[in-house]
């Protein structure tokens, strides 16, 4: 009995030497665990007599992250290849195709709730191929860059043959997701294909590769118009592809700020590398231009009040963003790329509000027309 006391007088006085040099408080907690008074952070023993190594509970969290990683072992290098831990790039491939359906709805009316889950569903699966299509192409690459040094077929956890088996897979499903649009959409959207195999390449030739990405990202903004009216107008449809291919410019030269020493090693090149220190000075030029075909889109279409507003905040959006970026900072330079997602968002936002309140200036209008009448 006294042993085991002496033990104890001697683990807490080991606790109270080793909390000395952080302070009172780092005090305090070591003299009140020597006493055996529970502190903050302390896991109950199995017992429940005191701190001890108990089972560690895991915090329940709905990310993307730990949903992958709640999956099962054999599953997760497919979920990452897919990149279903970083949902962002399927959002910036899906906004886009929001943007059309929204605008191709009848005034007063919201969009096709229908369309918007398939094109969901179609930005998953194709997300998920052409990021499985770019590991492949990049993976001798990607063992040289730091960041993507762990990606499934760059650590070998994913072989090449195993990677191409899982592709056909994912093309196969988004086939079937494509043929249940109209005839016309079903060619549109086979068409993109090329786009999603190729872009890959393109940052090994030009060091332009983020403009074929905005190529590939924004092929929706034709898709969708097309899936709900069954072809594309130019005068919409050009102008918003237009659009989207500038803010893909923008978002992903930012992206490509984040690994532009390792790429000037391994001979990759982007817009990055080509922009450098004047990389805020074509962002601004994009911004410009992006908005400025928006605003096209919006006089070709009818838009109304909301969608002016949306883009308003849009461009303040962009010019902060752009104004506060630090090229330099990795940590920066992902914040302000995953923060686009907003800027899509709000542009949706305005795109349903401004069709929605079509329909209010029209009952207006009519009842002006009615009341004139009977007077």
């Amino acid at each position: 009995m006294l042993g085991a006391r002496g033990a104890g007088l001697a683990w807490g006085l080991r606790a109270v030497a080793r909390a000395w040099p952080w302070g009172a408080r780092g005090r305090s907690l070591a003299l009140a665990r020597a006493a055996g008074t529970p502190c903050p952070g302390d896991r109950p023993s199995s017992t429940g007599l005191g701190p001890g190594p108990g089972p560690r509970r895991r915090r329940l969290s709905l990310s993307a992250a730990a949903v992958v990683d709640s999956a099962p072992r054999p599953l997760r290098p497919y979920l990452r290849l897919m990149r279903l831990d970083k949902p962002i790039g399927t959002w910036l491939l899906y906004l886009p195709c929001t943007w059309s359906i929204g605008l191709a709805a009848e005034p007063g009316s919201f969009p096709d709730w229908y369309m918007l889950f398939l094109f969901g569903t179609g930005a998953v699966l194709m997300r998920g191929a052409g990021c499985t299509i770019n590991d492949m192409w990049d993976r001798d690459y990607d063992k040289k860059v730091t960041r993507t040094a762990t990606r499934p077929i760059a650590a070998g956890d994913i072989s090449t043959f195993q990677s191409f088996v899982f592709l056909g897979g994912q093309l196969t499903l988004a086939l079937g997701v494509l043929l249940c649009l109209n005839y016309y959409s079903i060619a549109l959207g086979a068409a993109s294909l090329l786009l999603v195999i190729t872009y890959p390449l393109m940052k090994r030739i030009t060091y332009w590769p983020q403009l074929a990405l905005g190529f590939t990202f924004n092929w929706g903004a034709l898709l969708g118009w097309s899936a709900v009216k069954g072809s594309c107008d130019p005068f919409v449809c050009l102008p918003l592809y237009f659009s989207g291919i500038m803010w893909t410019l923008i978002y992903d030269t930012i992206y490509a700020h984040q690994d532009k020493r390792d790429d000037a090693l391994i001979g990759v090149k982007s817009t990055a590398l080509r922009f450098r220190e004047n990389t805020k000075q074509w962002l601004s030029g994009f911004s410009v231009a992006m908005l400025g075909a928006l605003s096209l889109v919006g006089m070709n279409t009818g838009q109304t009040v909301p969608y002016y507003t949306a883009l308003a905040a849009v461009a303040a959006h962009l010019t902060h963003q752009i104004y506060t970026l630090d090229i330099h900072r990795p940590e920066d330079c992902w914040d302000k790329f995953a923060s686009n997602r907003t800027i899509g968002l709000i542009i949706f936002l305005g795109i349903v509000l401004g069709n929605l309140w079509k329909e209010k200036k029209t009952d207006e209008t009519k009842k002006n027309t009615d009341s004139r009448t009977e007077n």
